[in-house]
């Protein structure tokens, strides 16, 4: 089973990746991530380690001790207790008879927030990521740039047979705005989004990538400090091992922080369109202003595009993603889904969601992806920063990284990232090139277990669409959802769906 110390074992794939030069794919990430580890330790030396980006100025890299004692970060500290703290006294009330605590004694073993508050540990630079494809959120910051830092364990021994660093199943994003204050205010988004295609072509890589994205004219020059927006952490907050009387879960705790530049610290904020259901059950006027909010065609297009954003008063500042989880949207119906039931257990009836389909029909509204309730709840539970962490991740993570800090780095072997990651690339990179050449940009996008393909065939026949791996809908001629009736299987392979309760399931190859 694994441990809370090693998640890499457990969750990062193993395996030589579709999009590695090894199976003659096209790096899909190109253009869109920078995802070289000895790159990405270069820049995590330089100015990209999280203390400099902080605006810390430090010989060295800074341990997770001094780092949450900074003034801007101690406000995260002090959520971060208060939701441990949560959490078990809600586990002792709802389960009593499961122990929870830190160790392997212990039915629910919790992080160590010590390791996470310790002198041994700190946050490792694992990825940069162009998300100019959000641009739609606030168009003058031309989108945002994230920093995914990975928090590992410093002068600890190997993990495992390929010599892992001793990495602690922990994200910190920090994210930035593409265009921020000072002088990258004169950039235009355009030069931005072109600086960024331009590395497609590169072919460095280490000591050499890093200089060049650095450099004057590359797409890192003008970071800093000044585009600091946001931090946004995932942390494993708690798993359970498998045996006779519990299934293995993992619960993942999902927390936002705003930077405030007035008060120089970070301030927990409301995660973007994660609902509140809770409290919206419990009140009755917020959830019928938020039924109508959502349902109103212009806001329920956005929806459907995915490009909603749902005002903060109907918005959580936690949530708790549970992993393993079935394919079917009622399987996240506890914790995320509104559609189906009625009364007092749901936001949304069928009948609202027929009404609100037939109403935004009679406008001339044409709905990509919504067609049906079952595409609404699916909308509904992907949108959400939970739902979509439970989708296609790699044990609740869409970006582990790979680890540069092993003793044979590689990002060839092991998969940086996940199939919903990989599988976005193409949209993404039809955005900047709209971007760079001045077009109105489509910010749309699919359902997060089917890619939107764009017109383009990068995809076809992969894991991501149509492939061995991919999502697809079993089909019944009774009554085919017209949301999902496209999610088909290449020629050879059968969609075998995984769960009595939808018929969701994935692309294999036929049994003789």
């Amino acid at each position: 089973m694994p441990s809370l110390r090693s998640p890499l074992i457990a969750f990062v794939f193993l395996c030589l990746s579709p999009q590695s030069p090894a199976h003659g794919g096209p790096l899909l990430e190109r253009g869109t991530a920078v995802t070289d580890p000895a790159a990405l330790r270069e820049l995590d030396r330089g100015p990209f380690g999280l203390a400099r980006m902080l605006g810390v100025q430090t010989g060295g890299s800074l341990t997770d001790d001094a780092l949450f004692a900074l003034p801007a970060i101690t406000p995260i500290r002090k959520s971060f207790d208060a939701e441990f703290d949560r959490y078990v006294e809600r586990h002792k009330a709802e389960l009593p008879r499961q122990t929870i605590g830190v160790g392997s004694q212990f039915d629910v073993q919790l992080f160590d927030r010590d390791q996470l508050y310790s002198n041994s540990t700190r946050f490792v630079l694992s990825g940069v990521i162009n998300r100019m494809d959000r641009a739609y959120v606030d168009p003058e910051s031309c989108g945002e740039i994230r920093l995914i830092y990975r928090l590992a364990q410093i002068n600890a021994p190997p993990v495992g047979d390929h010599g892992a660093s001793a990495r602690l199943p922990m994200t910190l994003n920090l994210v930035l705005k593409a265009r921020g204050r000072g002088n990258a205010a004169s950039l235009s988004c355009a030069t931005i989004a072109r600086r960024w295609l331009a590395t497609s072509d590169w072919t460095l890589a280490g000591s050499a990538l890093a200089k060049e994205l650095t450099s004057q004219d590359g797409p890192l020059a003008l970071i800093g400090p000044n585009n600091v927006e946001r931090i946004e952490t995932n942390i494993q907050i708690a798993h359970v091992s498998r045996s006779p009387a519990h299934e293995f879960r993992t619960d993942y705790l999902l927390k936002v922080f705003d930077y405030n530049p007035q008060t120089g610290s970070f301030e927990e904020a409301t995660l973007e369109d994660q609902i509140d259901r809770e409290r919206l059950l419990s009140d009755e006027n917020l959830k019928r202003e938020f039924r109508a909010w959502l349902l109103e065609p212009v806001h329920l297009s956005d929806f459907d595009r995915g490009t909603v954003l749902i005002p903060k008063e109907f918005l959580a500042k936690r949530a708790i993603a549970p992993t393993p989880i079935g394919f079917s949207a009622s399987a996240l119906q506890p914790a995320f889904g509104m559609a189906q039931g009625e009364g007092d257990h749901a936001v949304f009836s069928a009948h609202d969601v027929v009404t609100a389909l037939q109403r935004a029909a009679a406008r001339g509204i044409v709905l990509q992806n919504i067609r049906s309730v079952a595409g609404f709840e699916r909308r509904l539970n992907d949108i959400t920063c939970a739902g979509c962490h439970q989708t296609r991740g790699i044990g609740g993570f869409h970006f582990p990284g790979v680890d540069w800090m092993a003793e044979h780095p590689s990002n060839t072997t092991i998969v940086p990232a996940s199939p919903h990651f990989f599988g976005d690339q193409v949209r993404r990179r039809d955005i900047l090139a709209a971007i760079q050449e001045g077009k109105p940009a489509d910010y749309s996008r699919g359902f997060s277990e089917r890619p939107q393909l764009r017109g383009s065939r990068e995809l076809a026949g992969t894991e991501y669409d149509d492939g061995w791996g991919a999502h697809c809908y079993g089909l019944q001629a009774a009554d085919n959802d017209r949301s999902f009736v496209s999610w088909s299987c290449a020629q050879g392979l059968v969609c075998q769906v995984m769960s009595k309760t939808s018929r969701i399931g994935m692309c294999f190859v036929a049994k003789p």
